[in-house]
């Protein structure tokens, strides 16, 4: 296992290159989904500044299960088209949202979340779950955030197996 470094650069494209890269040494070393998306928050909350909660929710059914996470203590359980988690999911479309407070039928898991931007996460071409990322600034993420953090996605698609959820969607 390789170490992770924290980098200084006011260039969001270079730092998201470089947490992909990380991402993708630890997922090459290890198969397990779990483990992988585990180590995928960690790295996510280390390296990017001003973040409350970074986490995975996971399809069951109607709802998104609580998945691997960093942060306080969070909804395990969302239903399928509410919140931003689940209208990112119901809408398979990133979710970029500058003010909580501001969208309509928020689920207020911790009132220190100010903004936040949630990805739907794909395998075989069906929607599984969803990478969350909250944080206690307004207007925290930026277009570069989501284009980076949706190459990151990618990754997770490309290279994580998924079998396991396809089985009780």
């Amino acid at each position: 296992m390789k170490p992770i470094k924290k980098i200084q650069t006011e260039n969001l494209d270079k730092l998201y290159d470089y947490i992909n890269l990380k991402i993708v040494g630890f997922i090459n070393e290890e198969e397990n989904w779990i483990a992988n998306l585990g180590n995928i928050t960690a790295i996510l909350n280390y390296l990017l500044d001003d973040l409350n909660w970074v986490g995975f929710y996971l399809a069951r059914k109607d709802y998104l299960i609580l998945g691997p996470f960093q942060g306080k203590v969070a909804c395990t359980k969302i239903k399928i088209g509410q919140g931003v988690c689940g209208s990112a999911f119901q809408n398979s479309q990133t979710q970029k949202v500058d003010d909580v407070s501001s969208f309509l039928g928020h689920i207020p898991c911790d009132e220190d979340t100010k903004s936040e931007i949630v990805i739907p996460i794909k395998y075989k071409d069906i929607v599984v779950g969803v990478l969350d990322i909250d944080s206690p600034i307004l207007n925290r993420f930026s277009e570069e955030d989501q284009r980076g953090l949706e190459k990151i996605v990618a990754t997770i698609e490309k290279y994580l197996v998924f079998d396991e959820i396809l089985n009780v969607i």
